[in-house]
């Protein structure tokens, strides 16, 4: 029996939809649809500093308004937290995580001063092997950040677009942060539990996340062994897309106050003048197996998402 994919797109609501955010929804949109699969939408809300409900309503509306169908969702991270605690007590039962009580200032020397030949690395394992008494000693004065202990793995995964990659983990150097010291829980874990639950089977997503994709294969494939969930098994499929850059090379993002989709709605845009100004900025009409104007996303199904196009790593709009 043929497995049905499953895709999604998760958006932060820390702002409102730009167009870095709609190039990622609409090539994974397509790429479902192509394949006859299902699209879900999650809320990736778990940065309670930034996020806001507002953004929420905000991308919402986005998605709905430019003509984006989900069959799943909206999923909201933060009703998830129960969830990622009931993994992490997992983990820590199987002793595959331990508290680090780096202060900020260490961490930032350990991660800038690498030794003569060696590769920069955000950790040396400081806090791995600490014993009990030294961790109820420096329990009494700071609250500690989890880490998963990382044990040396080459992980090795095929992107479709980006092509083969392959990262060698290191134990104690590449043991990554799964819940701040704050509470907060961190992207790599909540993303891989959600994808796992959720039984997705393709992520696309900007290649500037192609780092930490090995980091969440290796969490995936431990939290195959401790959590015997079914969907563990399947294998995610990866299209990790070029970014997008103003012509000035900075990114479209929030945080570079990038024109959003509000902004040109409420500047009297309609859907299909903002799907035709997009698909002309990024250069996609020459993709398009029918040469048509563009005036909706059903427009698009016809991508050739096996051009060259989309196996740069950048785009300058």
């Amino acid at each position: 029996m043929k497995q049905v994919v499953r895709g999604r797109f998760a958006p932060s609501p820390t702002g409102y939809m730009h167009m870095g955010n709609l190039w990622i929804a609409m090539l994974s949109y397509v790429s479902v649809r192509q394949q006859g699969g299902q699209w879900i939408l999650r809320i990736e809300d778990i940065d309670r500093q930034r996020s806001q409900s507002s953004y929420t309503a905000g991308l919402l509306q986005d998605l709905d308004w430019l003509g984006f169908q989900w069959d799943e969702g909206p999923y909201q991270q933060s009703r998830r937290q129960s969830l990622y605690e009931s993994v992490l007590q997992q983990l820590e039962a199987h002793n595959l995580v331990y508290p680090c009580y780096c202060s900020r200032a260490r961490l930032h020397n350990v991660s800038s001063a690498p030794h003569l030949g060696e590769k920069r690395h955000p950790y040396d394992g400081h806090c791995r092997e600490l014993s009990l008494a030294e961790r109820d000693q420096l329990a009494k004065n700071k609250k500690p950040s989890y880490r998963l202990k990382v044990e040396d793995t080459r992980v090795q995964f095929l992107d479709a677009w980006q092509g083969l990659q392959t990262k060698n983990l290191k134990a104690g150097y590449d043991d990554f942060v799964i819940r701040r010291a704050d509470g907060m829980w961190a992207y790599n874990l909540a993303v891989v539990i959600d994808d796992l639950v959720m039984g997705v089977t393709e992520v696309v997503r900007g290649c500037d996340l192609l780092d930490v994709t090995a980091q969440q294969i290796y969490l995936r494939n431990q939290l195959r062994a401790v959590c015997h969930q079914e969907s563990a098994s399947m294998v995610i499929h990866y299209k990790q897309a070029p970014v997008l850059l103003g012509q000035d090379g900075h990114r479209l993002s929030k945080r570079q106050h990038s024109v959003t989709i509000k902004d040109l709605r409420e500047s009297g845009y309609t859907p299909a003048m903002v799907w035709s100004h997009f698909v002309e900025q990024v250069g996609l009409g020459k993709v398009l197996s029918e040469r048509r104007r563009v005036h909706s996303l059903s427009d698009l199904l016809t991508l050739d998402l096996n051009s060259s196009l989309f196996k740069q790593e950048i785009i300058y709009m």
